[in-house]
């Protein structure tokens, strides 16, 4: 099931290294044009179908690179479907939560998503799960209360319920993801999802879509861009060096975060936040371990 030729493993982990930490530069920068999106007048439906239209182009240029002109065909029609119900739906849920939130907490309650995963892949895929790993999932989730603050938090309750929702749907997916990719190859998972969605999207876009200006048009190019660049850019990283070894950088996306925040919206996080996230991304990063350490640690296309 690999993509092509050129897709077989070449261990080079520095490289590896620098095209996921540009995976996440990118996702950063997506994460900002969707706010500035919103800040513009766009709506959630919008931003979704220009996220894969303007992505589509990289998604091409990436098949035909690779010369794997046959990633449209499947035996499992059906279940792509169903997984890009399920992406869409999350993508919805994602984009949402960044109307109501800080960019720093959006992102901080987002890395939660492989503990969901965890939990996931114990109640569905019936995978054994030791102590060490309920453990990490259980610090985890209370550093999400921490950054969620329930007794009386300074943040929107319904960002912060939308994005702890946008984070279980992506452990979903990644559940789903990881059934399908048995049998299916990457390219493929990822072209269906996107002409599937897109597909969806624009059957409803002349019922919601609106006349914009160009400036608002480039923030929605720019939205599709960093994410088609960021998806390939995390593929890639996948080819160079072990998930073990790429996926903690995963977490220079909150630096982004923060920096993008107060240039544009003068935002500072809160220390509750910051105390969150250190204590999410140390549960992750345990999980990661763990994960390494059974054997199980698989690439997998980003959800977003």
């Amino acid at each position: 099931m690999t993509d092509s030729p050129l897709s077989r493993p070449v261990q080079n982990r520095p490289l590896g290294i620098l095209l996921r930490v540009g995976a996440a530069t990118c996702f950063g920068f997506m994460a900002a044009a969707i706010k500035l999106g919103y800040s513009a007048g766009a709506n959630t439906l919008e931003l979704v179908f220009y996220r894969f239209a303007f992505g589509l182009p990289p998604l091409l240029l990436w098949i035909a690179w690779s010369r794997n002109f046959g990633a449209w065909r499947t035996t499992r029609p059906f279940a792509h479907l169903g997984r890009a119900a399920l992406g869409l739906t999350n993508m919805a849920l994602a984009f949402t939560a960044l109307s109501y939130l800080p960019l720093a907490e959006a992102a901080t309650i987002g890395f939660v998503a492989p503990l969901f995963a965890v939990l996931l892949s114990a109640l569905i895929l019936r995978e054994h799960v030791g102590r060490h790993r309920w453990s990490a999932v259980a610090v985890g989730f209370t550093g999400v209360l921490i950054v969620m603050q329930p007794q009386g938090s300074a943040l929107p309750a319904a960002g912060l319920g939308i994005a702890l929702l946008a984070a279980f749907g992506v452990g979903c997916v990644t559940i789903t993801i990881r059934q399908i990719a048995k049998t299916e190859a990457t390219q493929t998972i990822v072209l269906w999802f996107t002409l599937s969605s897109m597909v969806v999207t624009g059957a409803m876009l002349p019922f919601f879509g609106q006349a914009h200006t160009p400036h608002v048009w480039a923030i929605l190019a720019a939205l599709g861009f960093f994410g088609g660049i960021a998806q390939l850019l995390l593929t890639a990283s996948l080819r160079f060096a072990p998930v073990s070894v790429v996926s903690p950088f995963d977490y220079s996306q909150l630096l982004w975060a923060v920096l993008l925040g107060w240039m544009i919206w003068d935002t500072h996080p809160l220390s509750t936040t910051w105390l969150g996230a250190a204590i999410i991304i140390a549960s992750g990063l345990y999980t990661l371990y763990r994960e390494r350490r059974l054997g199980r640690e698989k690439p997998r296309p980003e959800a977003l």
